[in-house]
């Protein structure tokens, strides 16, 4: 915020981003002074309209576009199941990670699964389970590694599931829950559900056989939304976010 005011005073053009449906208090006090806030959601047309507001969705890494599926496959020892990746998050991953080991035994059957369970998170009792692979975080790798995923269990953080949207990954969404955080991602999770693109489980019914349900609905549903997702315009926004820098520029 203090930049957006120290750029309108000095009649510098500003355009922000708004990562969520509601607007943060940053981007709440910078609307007044913003010449564009570019929004990642149709939603948040609501909260701020244009002209200010215009949707363009998110800019996306280019590197996520250019995995290497078979590098993926080699390198984790998979067989040719599908594969789940789940994002646990940096923030509340306990509830994912206890309930995705949990269920295991029964995922492992069908699928092979990449976990992304965040820092000092790793179980080391189950690093040698054929089919399951646990990391920490991965950087270099994670444009293979979504390559190879069919399938998406994450939290409901704005940017990631533009991310998913973008490579058209089917999506099982668990939100931060209301004690937890302002919401934002309950919202985000519900866009997304409605579109058509994504399911929701709220973590309050988070359980080692709801997961598992959920997980099959989400494969039978999977092509149904690919289809949807690619009929999504503007699922990839770095053009349209590039377009109005370059309008607004002085």
């Amino acid at each position: 915020m203090p930049v957006v005011w120290a750029a309108h005073k000095h009649k510098i053009p500003v355009v922000a981003h708004e990562s969520d449906i509601t607007p943060g208090l940053a981007n709440k006090l910078s609307k007044k002074y913003a010449r564009k806030i570019c929004l990642n959601f149709p939603d948040a047309l609501k909260e701020i309209p244009a002209p200010v507001g215009i949707y363009t969705g998110t800019p996306i890494r280019e590197s996520l576009f250019h995995g290497n599926k078979e590098k993926a496959r080699k390198t984790l020892a998979f067989d040719h199941k599908k594969v789940i990746l789940v994002m646990g998050g940096s923030q509340g991953a306990r509830a994912i990670n206890q309930t995705v080991r949990k269920a295991l035994p029964e995922l492992l059957k069908a699928y092979n699964i990449i976990h992304l369970c965040g820092k000092n998170n790793v179980d080391a009792s189950l690093s040698n389970l054929p089919g399951y692979r646990q990391f920490e975080f991965v950087s270099e790798e994670l444009p293979d590694y979504f390559a190879l995923t069919d399938m998406i269990i994450s939290r409901a953080g704005a940017n990631a599931i533009h991310e998913f949207l973008a490579l058209k990954k089917p999506m099982l969404l668990i939100p931060l829950p209301l004690s937890a955080s302002r919401g934002d991602q309950i919202l985000n999770a519900k866009s997304f559900v409605e579109r058509g693109i994504a399911l929701t489980l709220p973590e309050e019914n988070l359980s080692e056989e709801t997961l598992i349900k959920a997980v099959y609905y989400l494969e039978k549903d999977g092509p149904a939304m690919v289809g949807k997702m690619q009929s999504d315009v503007i699922a990839d926004g770095t053009q349209a976010v590039l377009k109005v820098i370059l309008e607004n520029a002085r």
